[in-house]
């Protein structure tokens, strides 16, 4: 049996977008997971985990991005990163 990783597509609507504060938040619940979870935009992929690679995708409000889990527990992964873009990190 061939495991497919989770995908869902997440618009930012927090008004300054994946700026230091969402990103952080994003990878602190990246990292409550075992699944190996990546960000991408555009052709930029970045791992989920690292608050550096989150910051490069630089990613303003009305942004498309892919989450990407593949893991044991990738769907509750991707089900809670995506709360986050669905509350707009707690701004709005």
């Amino acid at each position: 049996m061939v495991n497919l990783a989770v995908e869902k597509e997440l618009k930012i609507k927090n008004k300054l977008g994946l700026h230091a504060r969402p990103a952080m938040l994003l990878v602190q619940a990246a990292t409550q997971f075992q699944s190996d979870i990546k960000i991408v935009k555009g052709d930029i992929e970045v791992n989920a985990k690292s608050i550096m690679g989150v910051l490069i995708l630089a990613a303003e409000k009305g942004s498309i991005v892919k989450v990407i889990a593949d893991g044991p527990d990738e769907n509750e992964a991707v089900d809670s990163i995506a709360k986050l873009f669905t509350d707009g990190f707690g701004e709005d």
